[in-house]
This record gives C-alpha cells, structure tokens and sequence, in this order.
C-alpha cells in the first residue's frame, strides 16, 4: 500500500459520491490520513529529519494514542481537531483541521493496519497495491514539488528507509485486509465496488440488512447518541 496512492483512491471515492462538493459541516463521507499524527520530534531527530536520515516509515514515527483517541471520538460521533504537519519543518504547525461527525470516515495511511488496537476499530479495511516502481516515482515527484527536497536525498532514503521499512512494516499488513485494489485510483471496477458499498451505508440499506429494519433515506442527518460510526 503506498501512501500517495492510496490518497488519490480516497479522494477518488469521495469524486464519486459527490462529498467533495457539499459543505464540510454537513458531509456523510470524510477523509483522513495517517500522516497528520507523526510525532513531535526531537531537536536530534528533527536535524536527521533535515538530512534526510529520519525513517518516517517506522511505526513508531506514529503518534499511536493520539490516532486512538481521535479514532475513538470519532467512533462517538465527536468533533474532533485533526493536527497539521508540515513536512518541510517536519513539525506539527499551531493550526489543526476540524472534522465533524460523518456517516463514514475514510482513514488512509502506510501503516493503520500494523497495531492490532487500530486496526480492529476498522469496519473494513482495504489494502490498495501496487508496484514498486510506481511507488518509488510517485514520491520523487511529490518530495520534490511539494516538500523541497533534492533528487539525491529522496532516492537515498527511499533506499534507506522507504523500501526496506515497506517490506518490514507494511507490506505484511496486507492480510489483515477484506479488500485488495491493484493498480490504485485506475482500477475503477474495484473502486465503484468500494462506492456502491459506501453508498449502500449512506443510504441505511447497509444497516437494514444487518438490523433488519429501516434506519435512514440517504440525506444527511445529526447522528442521535446512541449511533455511532466507525472508520473504514
């Protein structure tokens, strides 16, 4: 699963289901990404993070109780405060992002599936594959255009890090997942699956055929106490 590509599946199903256009305080569907929670890092941490020399790809470079407790909020139908990292200062900034109660929340990331705490708060869990190739020139070309970086620094920490952390952490990840999409935001027989099932929710039909009775026509509503979702 790789993180780039698994963004623009996200925002691909969320295009589909036309969320993308209706106001933030009144969407069904939200996204998330597991790159908001990295840690606060150390002054020697953050100096190897400027050289390059920082594995961002470990998971422990994750901020676990925080993805917990937000995870947990949201599972309650809370408001929650999304931080904002900036991955040219490689720090948190002093704004966050807002989020409000949603029918379904979308959590991607490289590594949501590696703690069994996080992962068995998913509903579903869908593993996006692809290959190496694709990946190692999707992140050239987004290290260099969006966060500053030299061509030589990139490839080194792919080496370094990138790649071997993927075989370690995240690829064996994959068999935790009830779904597996080759080819990414391409593979549209696999994502108008994912859509209709989502839509299928959004609409109560999902939890008609689970309860066995009407729950829901499809329009946005104020989640009653007692409901709650769970992320995807």
């Amino acid at each position: 699963m790789e993180l780039r590509l698994l963004s623009s599946v996200c925002e691909k199903i969320m295009e589909l289901l036309g969320q993308n256009k209706i106001d933030r305080h009144q969407r069904q569907l939200v996204i998330l990404s597991q790159d908001s929670f990295y840690r606060e890092l150390t002054p020697e941490q953050k100096a190897k993070a400027l050289r390059g020399q920082f594995n961002f790809d470990h998971p422990d470079a994750f901020d676990n109780e925080l993805v917990m407790k937000t995870l947990r909020d949201i599972i309650q139908g809370e408001t929650v405060h999304i931080p904002v990292y900036d991955f040219v200062t490689h720090s948190r900034s002093a704004e966050f992002v807002t989020v409000y109660p949603a029918d379904v929340v979308l959590f991607e990331g490289i590594l949501m599936f590696y703690a069994q705490e996080i992962r068995d708060l998913f509903q579903m869990k869908l593993f996006v594959d692809t290959d190496p190739d694709t990946r190692l020139s999707r992140r050239v070309l987004r290290d260099i255009s969006e966060r500053g970086r030299e061509l030589e620094q990139v490839l080194n920490q792919y080496i370094n890090f990138v790649k071997p952390a993927f075989e370690e952490f995240c690829l064996p990840t994959k068999k935790y997942a009830d779904v597996i999409i080759p080819r990414g935001a391409d593979n549209l027989v696999a994502i108008n699956l994912i859509v209709q099932h989502i839509q299928d929710i959004l609409n109560g039909g999902f939890t008609k055929r689970q309860n066995g009775f009407q729950n829901g026509h499809g329009t946005p509503r104020q989640r009653r106490p007692s409901e709650s979702s769970r992320p995807h």
